[in-house]
């Protein structure tokens, strides 16, 4: 059985419902090396200043400060994580502000519909701090991580709804989640130098309300089995979560989160490594670590948010690097699919894919400026394969 077929084989057997990224963890079978794209080169910037393969454009879809096109809502400093929710034919776009809550921290949404035109733009969380990344659930909310010590996370509604910190999913420097419908768990990813990797069991499936937070145990190296053990003290304070719990393996900086199919990944940016969890093994490894590419100059550096397409492809956004999102096929190739110049001070955030897959937003958090205030959410369109 082909990638492919695997893909649809896995996608209808889950009762319809739509996986974005085919996790065949055997084809993820070691840290991913410099190859050619599967779109060709880059060309030249574009009049945004992105630089795309042949048969790509990019629009700028809102800037910080500024009103949103076609709405009466100004849009949110620093557009950090966010995800795409399915909404009738069209579509909601969210997005966290890494800003404090005096500086309007929290999550907005646009509104698109089915031709991918804006139709609604609004704020879906106030008063919280330093949003960055998150995740989407299977039940269409928005999980708004705070990243600050003892932060939470809040369970937001794009489709409607008042916003509600989940406190039972642990108190610490949250950055980004993912859900597992199979498992019926939330994983999370804790943004310090000796951070962990968390998985959340509720206690009902859909209701974030209570359950058990419970963290990764592992040895030292970079693959191995590992075990689940429960987070006695899920508020984190006086003993931080993280340090709880005898043998539990510590992460250089966790990222951005990602999963499907019985695999999630997740990115760590002390060490730019990109660490795969075969959770049907339950055993771990790396898909990317720039150190390892054996020829020519690592293409990935300051590894953040991450993103899957429904073809296979892991998208990763750098915060620094070369500004550029890269991507990692399932053969194990990694390659440059977008670079954005002249915003050096700024860094790549929450790429997410539309239903359709032939879509792919972004946010520069502070653009051109260098500035919180100058943060900028693009779409780009083309012949992604799918």
């Amino acid at each position: 059985m082909d990638r492919r077929t695997l893909l649809r084989t896995t996608v209808a057997g889950a009762g319809g419902l739509a996986l974005p990224f085919t996790a065949w963890s055997a084809a993820y079978a070691a840290p991913a090396q410099n190859a050619t794209g599967p779109y060709g080169p880059l060309q030249a910037a574009d009049a945004n200043g992105i630089q795309l393969p042949a048969g790509f454009t990019s629009t700028v879809i809102a800037r910080s400060r500024q009103t949103v096109p076609g709405t009466t809502y100004t849009w949110h400093d620093a557009p950090d994580g966010g995800a795409v929710i399915p909404n009738g034919s069209g579509w909601i776009y969210v997005s966290n502000s890494e800003v404090s809550s005096s500086a309007g921290g929290g999550a907005s949404r646009i509104l698109f519909d089915s031709t991918g035109t804006i139709v609604g733009a609004s704020r879906i969380l106030s008063g919280t701090n330093q949003n960055c990344a998150g995740g989407k659930t299977p039940w269409n909310t928005w999980l708004s991580c705070e990243e600050t010590d003892l932060g939470r996370v809040w369970e937001t509604y794009p489709l409607g709804g008042t916003a509600v910190a989940r406190p039972a999913m642990g108190r610490f420097k949250h950055e980004a989640a993912a859900a597992d419908p199979v498992r019926k768990v939330i994983y999370l990813t804790e943004d310090e130098t000796n951070g962990r990797f968390y998985r959340f069991v509720p206690t009902t499936w859909g209701d974030l309300s209570s359950g058990t937070l419970q963290v990764l145990v592992a040895g030292s190296g970079t693959s191995g089995s590992f075990t689940w053990a429960n987070v006695p003290d899920p508020d984190g304070s006086p003993t931080r979560t993280r340090s709880q719990v005898s043998g539990s393996k510590s992460f250089n900086g966790g990222e951005g989160c990602h999963y499907a199919a019985d695999t999630v990944w997740f990115t760590t940016k002390g060490d730019n490594r990109v660490w795969q969890v075969n959770l049907l093994t339950s055993t771990y490894e790396l898909a990317y670590d720039d150190n390892l590419v054996s020829s020519g100059t690592a293409p990935l550096t300051g590894v953040d948010n991450v993103t899957g397409s429904s073809y296979g492809d892991l998208y990763v956004a750098e915060d620094g690097g070369n500004m550029e999102i890269c991507m990692i096929t399932p053969d194990d190739r990694i390659s440059v699919f977008l670079r954005v110049t002249g915003q050096g001070s700024s860094e790549l955030c929450g790429p997410a894919f539309t239903p359709a897959g032939n879509r792919l937003y972004f946010s520069s958090q502070r653009g051109t400026s260098g500035a919180s205030s100058g943060g900028i959410t693009y779409c780009v369109t083309g012949p992604f394969r799918t």
